[in-house]
């Protein structure tokens, strides 16, 4: 009855040095990753429907690669040519030198925050009288429009890419002991994939309350709650559970 098999709804880690893969050596488990969603863009007659001129912009606010790989897509496709002076306003250090795939960096006006939306706010707030585009998700934080409303920034929201869910139908006969869902939409699309899906001894790991509402909205067992005081991560909240259920579990 110990935990042998656990199936992650997020890419494979880049990296040898995942906490992922020392927990799969520490308890002698088989760890599979799986994304459960996708994103792909908006097709250009659905950004046309959103009758937004890009050119009318003086700034770009962005909140991830995703969201440059898409603004410049829909720039390409449009045959829109970006002007230099556009400035560009990015979350985070590593967000704005991404920015080097589509332009010359060094020639252009770019801003960015430490990694929080709020920190970026401090920047966009200091020029106010830009006319800002925020490319976006369909599935996005409402928290990222209702501060630029709250601090009166003229901005167009551009919804240039959407999160759908994987074709997970090769996973229809794998059991795992433990599923660990990062995203509300990582539950939907087990849902969507599997509509008759009954949990019975399957464990459910969530990471983040909202994914852990959905968990509960779902009528799904939320077994792994992450982050906690005790485990501000996913991988020390599955070592904590996997340890206690091994011993507990031990005899039977």
């Amino acid at each position: 009855m110990r935990i042998k098999t656990i199936l992650v709804s997020q890419p494979k880690p880049q990296t040898e040095k995942s906490p992922y893969f020392d927990l799969a050596e520490k308890y002698n488990l088989k760890i599979d990753f799986r994304p459960f969603i996708q994103v792909e863009g908006v097709s250009t007659k659905e950004f046309r429907q959103e009758r937004i001129n890009i050119l009318d912009h003086t700034a770009v606010i962005f909140t991830s690669r995703t969201a440059i790989d898409h603004f410049f897509r829909v720039c390409e496709e449009l045959r829109i040519t970006v002007p230099d002076d556009m400035k560009y306003f990015c979350i985070s250090e590593s967000t704005a030198f991404y920015l080097q795939k589509y332009i010359v960096y060094r020639k252009r006006k770019i801003f960015f925050g430490e990694k929080r939306f709020e920190e970026l706010m401090d920047i966009i707030v200091k020029h106010k009288s830009e006319k800002f585009l925020i490319p976006l998700s369909d599935i996005h934080k409402q928290s990222i429009p209702a501060l630029l409303d709250k601090n009166k920034i003229k901005y167009t929201k551009a919804i240039l890419y959407r999160t759908v869910s994987s074709d997970l139908s090769d996973l229809a006969d794998v059991n795992y002991d433990i599923l660990a869902f990062y995203s509300p939409s990582g539950i939907a699309s087990l849902l969507q994939n599997f509509p008759e899906f009954e949990q019975n001894n399957t464990i459910i790991a969530a990471f983040g309350p909202a994914t852990s509402k959905a968990v509960n909205d779902a009528k799904l067992r939320l077994d792994i709650q992450a982050p906690m005081p005790q485990a501000p991560s996913m991988t020390m909240a599955l070592d904590q559970f996997i340890k206690k259920y091994n011993k507990d579990n031990k005899d039977k």
